[in-house]
């Protein structure tokens, strides 16, 4: 060991990674390209809105409501009844799920009489779960680890 002293970068230093990390995902040098990470970051996603685009994935991240979603999708409207018998789930069930969806801007409700009616919220809902969908059945017949 030298007697060197390692000083730390400035802290709005770009670094990446640290000295010989060069495991796959780390950059094994220091040195990077400061006018594209200064770019990317003036478009990057500001943190509450990442946070709300977890949170809105974390709902999304339950079978029960990713069916529920399908269905909805697929008939466009949908009472309680007809979604609990169309995703073979109890009526209590298919409500306590159809509050978080509606809690979270997935589904609207639509009350005629004593039946209420759901539908997705609005087209951006119809087209994540959509390519979310087609995103899920091209890797399938990929190797979970990386491209086939």
């Amino acid at each position: 060991m030298s007697g060197r002293v390692r000083q730390a970068p400035p802290r709005d230093a770009i670094v990446c990674g640290r000295r010989g990390e060069g495991a796959l995902g780390h950059c094994d040098v220091h040195a990077v390209d400061p006018a594209r990470v200064v770019a990317v970051r003036a478009r990057l996603v500001p943190l509450d809105v990442a946070g709300r685009m977890a949170a809105l994935f974390k709902v999304l991240a339950d079978q029960s409501r990713c069916r529920l979603m399908a269905a909805i999708i697929e008939a466009g409207e949908l009472c309680v009844c007809d979604l609990a018998a169309t995703v073979g789930m109890s009526e209590s069930n298919v409500s306590h799920h159809l509050r978080v969806l509606r809690a979270h801007g997935l589904v609207r409700a639509r009350r005629a009489g004593k039946m209420v009616f759901y539908s997705p919220d609005d087209a951006h809902v119809r087209v994540l779960l959509e390519i979310t969908r087609e995103h899920v059945q091209h890797g399938e017949g990929r190797s979970r680890g990386g491209r086939a």
